[in-house]
């Protein structure tokens, strides 16, 4: 196991820096370390060697470590997503999110007839086709978010607009996700009442007295330092969102967002907590997300099938976004630099992926095609983002931009 770890570490380590020098965000590299490691190449040139270095039996336990760093990951997203924010902003960005989410979704609710038909035949319909429109809708919140500061887009109305559609889109997607959870997991017609019981009881506690405990747990991390009493409570909610019927990582996001999102708790937080997860844990995902992507597995007939999904995932995205960029008067520029981060899919798809596979809705062929679908729409965003909006373009959209007020309107140029 320690040396896998060191393994892992250093292969994510070299391709951050090899990747960043090309403009990438760090993910990428991550995700090719991941498929590097994997049958798909480590295991296909040097099949004994795989096979010593991750031997069946030591699995189990890079999965475990695994599902921790990616609870806790769960956790920093939700704490990042402000709602009231959100909330004051829908009137600017309603439009662009719900077509952001809206075509996406419908494509891959058409799409997943005939994917079921060849690639998952045993699977529910109404499961699978709810998950390949979710896993066409997700937008890498975190890794959009970082592409905006990279380029200092934060402060202006494409940042605003795209950091609120890329929020409403992944809360709408791990509903929608924690919904198709609840179907697979349990006679779904025959239990609905019960599963929607115990979900609407959680979710209540969590508000009714998460929420005040949370509060109460910042202020004593602020206090003392001591953060052990709100990854508790982040570890109790993925129990408990699991023990509900729903996925475990839906009740670490839904601790992240109750938790108080004013003052400096959070960037604190994220300041002791994140350096472990995004530098250890979350490598250790993505090596566990290559094993489990065989590259292989695909046939010329499911090449094909993968280029059709990321069409598909391109077309209904990118168009989403820009129409609802276009619709709220954005320029054109800005409504293409929209519909691409919009595009972004990066980690949080592959959480997404792991999830349907984990839970039977994915073959691992599918999985392979949806996986390689998240690294193509990914790492399409720079360029595009690096033709529509050159460096001359940035810094006059920083400097002279129209912003976007709380109360969703465009407020009047300096």
């Amino acid at each position: 196991m320690l040396v896998q770890i060191v393994v892992i570490l250093a292969l994510c380590r070299a391709l951050r820096v090899i990747i960043g020098h090309l403009g990438q965000p760090a993910v990428i590299g991550e995700i090719l370390a991941g498929l590097l490691l994997g049958p798909s190449f480590f295991g296909w040139i040097a099949p004994s060697w795989y096979a010593h270095l991750f031997v069946p039996a030591s699995l189990p336990l890079l999965n475990a470590l695994s599902q921790v760093g990616l609870v806790i990951f769960m956790f920093l997203v939700g704490l990042r997503l402000d709602l009231t924010e959100i909330y004051s902003l829908r009137s600017a960005a309603s439009s662009t999110a719900l077509l952001s989410i809206i075509l996406p979704f419908s494509a891959g609710i058409v799409l997943s007839r005939e994917l079921r038909a060849f690639a998952a035949p045993s699977t529910p319909g109404l499961p699978f086709a709810l998950f390949i429109g979710v896993s066409m809708s997700i937008t890498a919140f975190p890794v959009l978010a970082r592409i905006l500061s990279d380029r200092g887009l934060t402060q202006t109305r494409l940042g605003h607009l795209s950091i609120a559609c890329a929020a409403f889109d992944d809360v709408t997607g791990w509903t929608m996700l924690a919904c198709v959870t609840a179907m697979i997991r349990s006679d779904w017609t025959a239990q609905l009442g019960s599963t929607a019981a115990i979900l609407l009881i959680y979710v209540a506690v969590m508000l009714l007295v998460g929420r005040p405990l949370l509060k109460w747990c910042a202020d004593h991390f602020d206090r003392t330092g001591d953060l052990s009493l709100i990854l508790i409570i982040v570890f109790v909610s993925s129990w408990a969102s699991d023990y509900a019927g729903i996925h475990a990582l839906f009740g670490a996001f839904l601790a992240g967002v109750l938790c108080p999102h004013a003052g400096k708790f959070g960037k604190n937080l994220a300041s002791v907590v994140e350096p472990l997860v995004i530098t250890v844990l979350l490598p250790l995902f993505f090596s566990y997300t290559g094993i489990r992507t065989n590259i292989g597995l695909l046939s010329p007939s499911l090449w094909l099938w993968t280029l059709v999904i990321i069409a598909v995932a391109v077309a209904g995205k990118m168009g989403g976004g820009f129409s609802g960029a276009a619709l709220m008067g954005l320029s054109l520029r800005e409504s293409v630099a929209l519909g691409a981060l919009m595009n972004t899919r990066g980690l949080v798809e592959l959480v997404v992926l792991n999830v349907g596979l984990d839970l039977g809705i994915l073959t691992p062929a599918l999985f392979t095609m949806f996986v390689l679908m998240a690294l193509a729409t990914t790492l399409m965003t720079s360029p595009i983002l690096n033709w529509v909006l050159p460096q001359s373009a940035l810094i006059h959209a920083a400097a002279s931009a129209p912003d976007v007020d709380k109360a969703g309107s465009e407020a009047p140029p300096d």
